[in-house]
């Protein structure tokens, strides 16, 4: 599988960058598009990166964040798979700024054909839709920055990832990780009956180099996952500590990665 990095925050020597996400996927002959971005910055980059993502197979948005599928605007039609929460009204908690989606249910599901489901989904042979997953550590997903438009907790429960079958186990791709990676990750175990994690990318949510992100990194150790790309929503102390153990490099806008 290939996967092109379209979005993320940081810009790569001929593309540009904003805060938010947004991939290219290429997984045995199909296409899936993870993402948007908050800009049409996805079709410039891709542009530049000479990446045609007017026909792709599947389109997916990972959870109702601003920095994720705003970026729907600025394209119409082909298939679109979320969780059905993803379309909630939801605020930081400190400054009260809107983070949801400009789009609502009815809008998106006008111009585009929408699947909506909670549940783990099989996109094509191989490729895993996970739905809403499980919060089941001790460490993760215990406190939250956001609300809903009531004032209530906002735990983000409409996030999800992508899993997909390889030569020697599963590879993951989130979006924020606002589930936890482990959870994600065993999550993933689950629905694809694969127990071998071969590669995560995405954004991990870890902010600092705490108890999450130490806990997190002994899961990875544990299981003998070989390729770790933490990007996007994971600052730099986090980053530096994933660095520190398993030198990947930081993602940036451009990159092309490909996963045996």
């Amino acid at each position: 599988m290939k996967i092109s990095v379209l979005v993320d925050n940081t810009p790569g020597p001929n593309t540009l960058a904003e805060h938010g996400l947004s991939y290219l996927i290429d997984y045995n002959g199909k296409q899936i598009l993870f993402d948007t971005g908050q800009t049409d910055l996805f079709l410039r980059n891709a542009e530049i990166m000479n990446l045609n993502t007017k026909n792709v197979d599947q389109i997916v948005l990972s959870h109702g964040h601003f920095d994720h599928g705003n970026g729907l605007n600025h394209i119409h039609g082909g298939n679109l798979i979320c969780h059905p929460g993803c379309f909630v009204k939801r605020h930081r908690k400190d400054g009260d700024s809107y983070i949801g989606l400009k789009n609502n249910f009815d809008s998106i599901r006008d111009k585009f054909n929408l699947f909506a489901t909670a549940k783990p989904y099989q996109i094509f042979s191989g490729a895993y839709f996970l739905g809403e997953i499980p919060r089941i550590s001790d460490f993760e997903s215990k406190t939250t920055s956001f609300v809903f438009d009531d004032g209530t907790p906002d735990f983000v429960m409409d996030d999800s990832a992508l899993a997909f079958r390889v030569d020697s186990g599963i590879f993951v791709i989130t979006g924020c990780g606002h589930a936890g990676i482990v959870n994600t990750l065993e999550y993933a175990k689950k629905a694809t009956g694969q127990s071998k994690i071969v590669g995560i990318m995405g954004g991990f949510h870890l902010k600092e180099n705490n108890l999450q992100t130490q806990k997190t990194i002994e899961y990875l150790k544990a299981n003998n996952v070989k390729y770790v790309y933490p990007s996007h929503c994971t600052a730099a102390p986090a980053l530096a500590e994933f660095y520190k153990i398993f030198k990947t490099p930081q993602v940036k806008t451009g990159d092309i990665l490909t996963i045996h």
